[in-house]
């Protein structure tokens, strides 16, 4: 029996019947190739090239199938078809460099547990990462995604002018991406994965201001690399975050300290202990990435107890210092969530042709000494 015949008999619907007055659902009824050419009055043939969207199917044709299908009620069995088809699925994933940041590993833990579990639909996800801030290494990522033709792509955007040019170039080829972390709707993504990183930073300063209400100023730590945040997310969050204090403690200073992208500790505490000494009236200080604990550490070694951070993300050395009570709180951002969904978006759009969600925003989550051993970042 071909393929095609063998899909069609495991297609089924729910049918409705009204007997004496009173409404039966759930009947379940097969429909058959055979059923539809019957009903349209067609070739089986003529049908089977209608359901597959192949040619030579004259439109009065064409139109009595798709006139008997909605009359039947049919619904495709998409998981069906996509098994029987066999095909071999490629996903390329460019992302930043990383050593052992948690964020980014939650993302690689997510993606790999989304193809072991859509195996029997031979998904592969290749990983091409690219130095951040560095437009070259981007550029040489991307250019090396393109030459392998890939099915779909997820996607860590750098600078918006450089990462158009490679989403210009994925829209040219009609390969979907999926927008990962940052969210740039120019760039027309299929769907976007990340939180709402505007209003994250607003939620940050507000949780901030709890407990530094009393306070007449407060540092803000960024790191940079030629005077830039890593990314665009960064920037969105510090916008938040300066529209709440502008908002509700206007007269509360935002003094910033700048620590240099991937530097050595010590280098780190040389600032620190000039920017402390210089500024003995900081209590509470904030940092809208992941590397809170470069400052919860300096103050747990510097014995500073009367000093507080707040951070992003459930790094091991951030964890470490909220239980060790020198970071407040962190803000949680499902990454391994974010890395599953993004690879079931692409199944969903690409293998099984159905509508995705545009814009899926994951929640904003405090996470504190009390509640951190409970908190399970690699759930579904």
């Amino acid at each position: 029996m071909p393929i095609a015949a063998i899909c069609l008999q495991i297609y089924d619907r729910q049918a409705s019947m009204t007997q004496g007055g009173s409404k039966t659902t759930g009947m379940t009824q097969k429909i058959r190739i055979k059923d539809i050419a019957e009903r349209s009055g067609v070739s089986v043939g003529t049908v089977d090239r209608v359901l597959h969207n192949r040619p030579n199917v004259s439109r009065p044709a064409r139109e009595k199938v798709e006139k008997a299908l909605k009359e039947m009620n049919y619904q495709p069995n998409m998981y069906a078809s996509a098994l029987a088809y066999n095909k071999q699925y490629v996903f390329y994933c460019i992302m930043p460099e990383h050593a052992s940041i948690a964020y980014w590993e939650e993302i690689e833990h997510g993606i790999a547990k989304a193809v072991e579990l859509r195996r029997d639909f031979h998904i592969e996800v290749r990983t091409i990462y690219y130095r951040r801030l560095d437009a070259q290494s981007f550029a040489k990522s991307y250019a090396q995604c393109l030459s392998q033709n890939p099915d779909g792509v997820i996607l860590v955007p750098a600078e918006q002018a450089i990462t158009r040019t490679f989403t210009d170039q994925l829209h040219e080829q009609n390969i979907p991406f999926v927008l990962l972390d940052s969210y740039i709707p120019e760039l027309r993504p299929l769907s976007f994965f990340g939180q709402d990183s505007f209003q994250s930073g607003y939620f940050a300063a507000k949780m901030l201001m709890l407990i530094a209400s009393d306070e007449k100023e407060i540092m803000l730590m960024k790191q940079t690399k030629n005077g830039r945040v890593g990314s665009r997310q960064q920037a969105s969050r510090e916008e938040g975050f300066r529209h709440y204090m502008k908002e509700h403690f206007p007269e509360v200073r935002i003094t910033e300290l700048d620590l240099p992208m991937d530097e050595e500790r010590q280098l780190y505490d040389g600032i620190l202990e000039d920017f402390f000494a210089r500024n003995p009236q900081i209590h509470h200080c904030a940092t809208l990435a992941s590397k809170a604990h470069i400052v919860g550490e300096f103050l747990l070694d510097t014995g500073r107890s009367n000093v507080q951070i707040m951070g992003y993300d459930l790094v091991g050395k951030n964890v470490a210092c909220v239980k060790r009570g020198s970071i407040s709180f962190l803000i949680a951002q499902h990454a391994y969530m974010q890395g599953y969904s993004c690879v079931e978006t692409l199944f969903r759009s690409i293998v099984l042709k159905k509508e995705v969600r545009p814009i899926n925003y994951m929640p904003i989550e405090l996470i504190m000494k009390e509640n951190i051993d409970f908190y399970k970042r690699d759930s579904i």
